[in-house]
């Protein structure tokens, strides 16, 4: 029999290089008995299935591990670890839990059946083993799983698209009650910088934050009530935080993808010199009175006294061709708008 190699015998970026995805699903069949894998590793091969075989239960979870096959062929009942505890373990990691199981059993008992899809399987053939039965129940729930990893790669492009327009996301799975455990099961490339530099903090660990934000405001989520957002100063910086979908709905649990932008005092003032021929000084006094902030205020952020953030004020009325402040803050928010969309006063 011409088959893959046991676990082992490749380490997992080989494995991934010789699975060709792009053309065939791949197909792990877990059984000790060789006779068994014999029949259906031709069969599977001849009919284009990539296949991979395992023959006790630890081996069949390594595999799943390195490999994350299509599908997963397993034999209820062998010694040591028996199929139905590898079921279990393969539903209990999030990598591995989107696989869809078919049980092998020659046990047609009812209690042995419901045990079958209580550990995880989706369905389940009896021995003597049919190739053309399991192939048959293959494409039914192979159907399926090419839809998810489909939606799943074009939401994964979407997410990533966004990092390359400065908007970084992260998706949190949550309890329905809001109290789950709160870990990141994925995230962009610029959340990942972002996290650790405001918070210090590597996925899976949500920052607290940013947890009790999402645990008050899931109830009006879930009502399709937008929450108010959050967000965190560092310096002239600050990270605002949206809670944009949710991604995944079950009985167990959701998963909520949160968006997250970066901006800069800096750069929005920079912007308004840019735009308005003012000094640095005018630019970052008028940034402060489209934040709602008085002369006094002003003055005691840029280190000045109110009656020099005045003259500053006053060179701005002229350069902007206005008379009071409303006007030149109203000017001033127009063009920030269309530079810095995502800007809050």
């Amino acid at each position: 029999m011409n088959q893959t190699p046991e676990v082992g015998q490749a380490p997992a970026h080989h494995l991934d290089r010789t699975l060709d995805r792009a053309n065939s699903d791949v197909v792990l069949i877990v059984d000790d008995v060789p006779d068994n894998l014999a029949v259906l590793h031709d069969a599977l091969d001849e009919s284009g299935y990539t296949v991979l075989v395992a023959t006790s239960g630890e081996a069949a979870l390594q595999r799943a591990r390195q490999a994350l096959p299509d599908i997963v062929l397993l034999d209820a009942m062998m010694p040591g670890m028996d199929g139905f505890e590898v079921a279990r373990q393969l539903k209990a990691l999030p990598l591995t839990a989107h696989i869809p199981i078919i049980f092998m059993t020659g046990l047609t008992e009812t209690e042995h059946l419901v045990a079958a899809l209580q550990a995880g399987g989706v369905d389940y053939v009896t021995k003597p083993i049919k190739p053309k039965e399991v192939m048959a129940r293959m494409g039914v729930h192979l159907q399926g799983a090419r839809r998810a990893r489909q939606e799943a790669r074009q939401a994964g492009q979407a997410r990533n698209a966004l990092d390359a327009f400065g908007y970084a996301s992260i998706t949190v799975r949550m309890q329905p009650d809001g109290q789950g455990d709160g870990k990141i099961i994925w995230q962009t490339p610029l959340a990942r910088e972002l996290l650790m530099r405001y918070y210090g903090t590597t996925a899976p660990q949500t920052p607290e934050p940013v947890l009790d934000w999402l645990r008050r405001h899931l109830p009006d989520a879930r009502q399709q009530i937008e929450p108010p957002r959050l967000t965190i100063e560092q310096g002239p910086r600050r990270l605002t935080f949206r809670l944009h979908q949710q991604t995944e709905d079950s009985d167990s649990g959701g998963d909520w993808l949160v968006v997250m932008r970066e901006t800069s005092d800096d750069a929005v003032a920079r912007a308004i010199a840019l735009s308005f021929k003012l000094t640095a000084r005018e630019a970052e006094v008028l940034y402060w009175v489209v934040k709602g902030k008085v002369n006094r205020d002003i003055g005691e952020i840029l280190g000045a006294s109110p009656a020099t953030v005045k003259k500053h004020l006053e060179r701005v009325y002229a350069k902007l061709g206005v008379e009071t402040r409303t006007a030149a803050a109203g000017r001033a928010m127009s063009r920030i708008r269309q530079l810095h969309p995502q800007f809050e006063p």
